[in-house]
């Protein structure tokens, strides 16, 4: 095993404003405080297994702009020990990034994203054969343009590189941002085939199978028919569940976390995928998947930010004990 990770596609800066609650169309509510901190897949996915266990190798895959945003995005993560050699930067757009406006009192977030320099990243940009990596994890489908545009052999440039990187020996993991639309058929579907592993919510795993968010064993059936080869693990405010391939179906209780505790969501779903992705690597059972998942959102979930709440495995499998479950 080569102990080493590759994370693809979004590098996004946050803009988290903190407010006092949601405004009716047309009100106007104060802003108390305004933080910048990365956001996107890449970045959240790839500092919180980095942290988990710094003997991972982590590299970090995309595109940000030569604007102050990428200069600070970049930076962030090699200061975290993350490998960004293969990050590029780009003049054509400028950084991505995204108004992050949450509820101070429930953690409640809503997210305005400017589409950048990320959405220009195409399959053509990627040295598979330097990756040299155990798995292969792409995020989001449906937020990188160039990875959305359709393919006329394999149906997405997404599922283009994530077949090429299989052919190459490599595990494959997808995530997909949660989006009201009706793409999910078009851009999901076709990526799912070329994946060994699908790590997302409930909601994101409804709209891609055509099942209800409540039906977890009927999404993880749905996401096997749609292609995926090894592992699909679903998580859930209340509960995480996963499947193998093998039929054998686990479901682990969220923690009951203490009043207080929450001070913000975004980047909590990076964090449950951070730990399943790191239990992946390791071959650790479903079980302890789970709950390893579970344990890095709650430690997500008690900072405004997307990354500064990540702790090493020790601290974060803490939780399991200090805390009951649903």
């Amino acid at each position: 095993m080569k102990n080493s990770i590759a994370f693809c596609g979004n590098i996004i800066t946050d803009q988290i404003k903190m407010i006092p609650r949601w405004p009716d169309r047309g009100m106007l509510v104060p802003i108390s405080s305004v933080k910048r901190a990365v956001g996107g897949s890449v970045s959240n996915t790839a500092i919180d297994l980095k942290t988990l266990d710094p003997s991972v190798a982590v590299k970090a895959v995309g595109k940000v702009g030569t604007d102050d945003n990428g200069e600070f995005a970049v930076k962030f993560l090699a200061s975290k020990g993350v490998d960004c050699s293969a990050v590029m930067r780009t003049d054509e757009r400028p950084t991505s990034f995204t108004d992050v406006m949450t509820v101070e009192s429930t953690g409640e977030r809503t997210f305005f994203n400017l589409h950048g320099a990320d959405s220009t990243l195409v399959p053509d940009d990627i040295d598979v054969a330097a990756l040299d990596c155990e798995i292969f994890h792409f995020g989001y489908l449906l937020l990188l343009d160039g990875m959305d545009a359709p393919d006329d052999e394999y149906g997405t440039k997404a599922a283009r590189l994530l077949a090429k990187v299989q052919s190459a020996g490599i595990k494959t993991s997808v995530d997909i941002v949660s989006e009201q639309s009706d793409r999910f058929a078009r851009i999901v579907r076709p990526a799912l085939r070329y994946c060994d592993y699908c790590i997302i919510n409930e909601v994101e795993g409804a709209m891609a199978t055509g099942r209800k968010p409540d039906d977890l064993r009927g999404i993880c059936d749905g996401l096997f028919e749609l292609g995926v080869k090894e592992r699909v693990v679903v998580h859930c405010p209340d509960v995480g569940v996963t499947m193998g391939r093998d039929g054998e179906f686990v479901r682990v209780g969220s923690l009951k976390l203490p009043d207080g505790w929450i001070k913000g969501s975004v980047g909590a779903g990076d964090a449950f995928c951070a730990g399943s992705l790191y239990a992946l690597l390791k071959g650790m059972d479903p079980e302890a998947l789970l709950r390893l998942g579970s344990c890095s959102a709650a430690m997500n979930l008690a900072v405004s930010d997307a990354v500064s709440g990540a702790k090493s495995y020790a601290e974060t499998m803490a939780l399991d004990g200090r805390f009951a479950r649903r």
